[in-house]
């Protein structure tokens, strides 16, 4: 017996689909996503705070990190702000606010806080204006060093470098892993679905010729 009955949808079935449910079925396409908020602050120091899911690893050395931003026509809030100022903080969301966290999704206007909108606390650390998510249990702040454009959909990869972290210390284990798990972060799948994990384990590094074996949580080999 098969295990998934599988459905074929190709080009011509995608294109002719409504635009609402060809938008919910590819953004549901990647899986799980990550869901953080991205704050900022403008020149005239009103404050920005948007939930994004696009925010990837870029590198460890220097600890690089992006994430992608809708075309630009329309003002972007998130973007402009971070051309002024260069800087802003990303705050993983967890199980505790990721209500309000969807709520900074709404149109707001540009001299509208969503920190206000939202019932989310402002938090600020010495030398940076870029806002922090008080609620949050995980979050850092960026120097901005790259936006590269994608020219097949005008959408753009903005690059920070991370400068500094702010992380609940019971998370961070004595291997350098952050237990995600223990501070309740929610991931995305869709455009609006929000989800708890489960770890199932941690595998030690991957080499040809054996299989991984298993590994606790603070990075000390167990049986698998």
């Amino acid at each position: 017996m098969e295990k998934y009955k599988l459905k074929h949808i190709n080009a011509l079935t995608l294109g002719s689909m409504p635009d609402r449910f060809r938008t919910h079925l590819i953004n549901s396409l990647s899986g799980f996503k990550s869901a953080n908020l991205i704050g900022t602050i403008n020149a005239q120091g009103q404050t920005n705070l948007a939930m994004f899911s696009s925010v990837i690893h870029l590198g460890a050395s220097p600890a690089l990190v992006g994430f992608i931003t809708r075309p630009d026509s329309v003002i972007r809030h998130t973007l402009e702000n971070i051309k002024q100022t260069k800087q802003y903080t990303i705050n993983q969301v967890s199980e505790d606010f990721y209500i309000n966290a969807h709520q900074t999704s709404a149109r707001y206007l540009s001299d509208e806080s969503e920190f206000e909108h939202t019932g989310l606390t402002e938090h600020y650390l010495d030398g940076y204006s870029a806002p922090f998510v008080k609620e949050s249990g995980l979050k850092y702040v960026l120097t901005l060093r790259q936006i590269i454009p994608i020219a097949l959909n005008n959408t753009q990869l903005v690059i920070g470098e991370v400068t500094d972290i702010l992380c609940d210390e019971k998370a961070i284990r004595s291997d350098g892993y952050i237990d995600i798990e223990t501070l309740k972060t929610v991931a995305v799948s869709g455009l609006d679905s929000y989800h708890l994990s489960s770890r199932l384990s941690r595998l030690s590094y991957a080499k040809a010729g054996t299989l991984p074996t298993n590994i606790s949580v603070d990075g000390n080999t167990i049986a698998l």
